[in-house]
């Protein structure tokens, strides 16, 4: 369930919204709240509603039901105010201008723009800003598409994707920036598939699964919520022992890679005492918590057959 805060004010505010291409319905009955100086990543398969709810949030779309608000205001006018920065996949950069000069009209059209030597330190693009955005690197790029959204003192700041094609060292200098803002009191809200950069940045994750919010809490609440453990052990003979390992009791999910055993259990007790009355013995055992990441494909593989469920029996 969505957490509920009481007494703060609001960045952003969804309310009961509603947006349709055809038939499919991209965001269906969203509810969703988010509070000064959050740093929030919104996860989600592909086809879950992620990018459009960004377009919503930006006033790039308008619901067809629902209102969403920014700062007290419709998103328009909090984008024309500069109070949000966002930097977004969609859209190409002008290729024949020098970084400089692109950020620096970034700086002068921002109503609260910051100097254009700070945004440039700030992106880590400093040392290219002389260069052609067309002969930049795709991680340059992106750092570019930071510093747009950097350009001015906006209090949200809405991030798609943003450390794609970064290398690891651009990705901990981005990261160390982003929690830099969000310590300011800024708000932080970004997409990714990189569930570890998400588990390590992020104080609160949201989920969402065809278009509807599963899942919205800390990074600890998400795994806790996946109801499961993972175990891990080598084992021989692991063709003869299929039924055996099939057969175990609490079995959320099992891989075999080699002599490797990997199991999902719901009752990580019940499962590693059965293994031992099985006969068999297992080597380098390991029992633990689920990463975000594999708490994050337990939620929406539950959540997907909950509803292939639920069309089954509307359809009887």
């Amino acid at each position: 369930m969505p957490q509920q805060h009481t007494g703060e004010p609001e960045v952003a505010a969804f309310t009961a919204v509603t947006k349709t291409y055809g038939q499919v319905k991209a965001v269906d009955g969203l509810d969703l709240t988010l509070r000064p100086g959050e740093t929030v990543a919104l996860l989600g398969p592909n086809g879950a509603g992620k990018s459009t709810t960004l377009d919503l949030l930006l006033g790039l779309r308008n619901p067809d039901q629902g209102t969403v608000r920014l700062f007290g205001t419709t998103p328009q006018q909090a984008l024309a105010a500069g109070l949000v920065g966002a930097m977004l996949q969609s859209g190409g950069l002008m290729s024949d201008v020098k970084v400089r000069e692109l950020v620096q009209f970034a700086c002068d059209v921002h109503p609260r723009g910051y100097p254009v030597d700070r945004v440039l330190e700030t992106a880590g693009v400093a040392g290219i800003a002389d260069r052609r955005v067309g002969k930049l690197s795709g991680g340059q790029e992106q750092r570019v598409r930071f510093a747009l959204a950097t350009a001015g003192a906006s209090d949200l700041i809405v991030l798609d994707e943003p450390t794609v094609a970064m290398d690891v060292s651009a990705r901990q200098a981005f990261w160390g920036t982003m929690r830099g803002l969000a310590d300011e009191g800024r708000t932080v809200l970004f997409a990714t598939h990189y569930l570890e950069e998400a588990d390590q940045v992020a104080d609160r994750v949201l989920v969402m699964h065809r278009g509807r919010l599963i899942a919205d809490g800390t990074p600890a609440d998400v795994k806790a919520r996946a109801g499961a453990r993972r175990i891990v052990f080598d084992l021989d003979d692991i063709a003869e022992r299929d039924a055996v390992l099939r057969g175990l009791p609490a079995l959320g999910a099992l891989e075999v890679h080699g002599r490797t055993v990997r199991i999902r259990s719901t009752d990580a007790d019940a499962t590693v005492a059965a293994v031992y009355r099985a006969g068999l013995y297992p080597r380098n055992l390991e029992v633990a918590g689920l990463g975000l990441e594999q708490a994050f494909l337990a939620i929406t593989h539950d959540e997907t057959a909950v509803q292939q469920g639920g069309t089954e029996e509307s359809a009887r």
